[in-house]
């Protein structure tokens, strides 16, 4: 074998190794350099301008609603309401609390009032089941329905994911009693699933 194929080979294994280098660099350093970002805008110093620290709206509002679990919460109660009479707890009334409906349990997010509140990010959901809104992550007035029969599996899933991170959150007080029939079969099933996984 000549020298400069040796060379040349040698060059081609010590470009493989700076561009696999250069890759492990890039694949440690973005998750730290977003945290260092996460971390200005959610503590600004007094040095830092103000376009940097802003925050969106959906910025404040997903920090609001994601808070830790809680180990203080009611027995879930099973007291029927319609869906025309959670109307009247969409957090117009503030002596009135607020109630959203996920899969037909009605959850009282009341100590939520900034976020589900009247002018809040989410007071899409309160008063309502929007089920079909919550699967397809959509904020649209037109898709906070309750019939949420015809979401693929996938969509399905979050609003699982949904139902679950308010069970863990906030009491249950209610049960809508007349859900459209397309989701009947559905909210059996998983009545069944939750009762077999205590």
């Amino acid at each position: 074998m000549s020298t400069g194929a040796t060379q040349a080979g040698s060059h081609a294994v010590r470009s493989i190794m700076l561009l696999k280098l250069l890759v492990y660099v890039l694949a440690f350093s973005l998750p730290v350099l977003f945290y260092i970002r996460q971390r200005r805008v959610q503590s600004p110093s007094s040095g830092t301008s103000a376009a940097t620290t802003t925050e969106t709206d959906e910025d404040k509002s997903l920090k609001t609603i994601m808070q830790p679990p809680r180990d203080d919460l009611d027995p879930p109660k099973c007291d029927p309401i319609t869906l025309k009479e959670l109307e009247e707890y969409d957090g117009s009334d503030p002596s009135r609390p607020i109630y959203v409906s996920i899969k037909g349990d009605v959850f009282d997010v009341t100590r939520k009032r900034d976020v589900y509140g009247k002018g809040g990010s989410y007071n899409i959901f309160a008063g309502k089941d929007g089920s079909r809104a919550l699967g397809m992550s959509s904020l649209k007035l037109e898709d906070a329905v309750p019939d949420y029969s015809t979401l693929p599996e996938n969509e399905m899933k979050v609003l699982d994911d949904w139902h679950s991170f308010f069970s863990k959150r906030y009491n249950i007080v209610r049960r809508v009693s007349d859900m459209p029939e397309a989701v009947a079969p559905l909210r059996s099933t998983a009545a069944n699933t939750e009762v077999d996984s205590f």
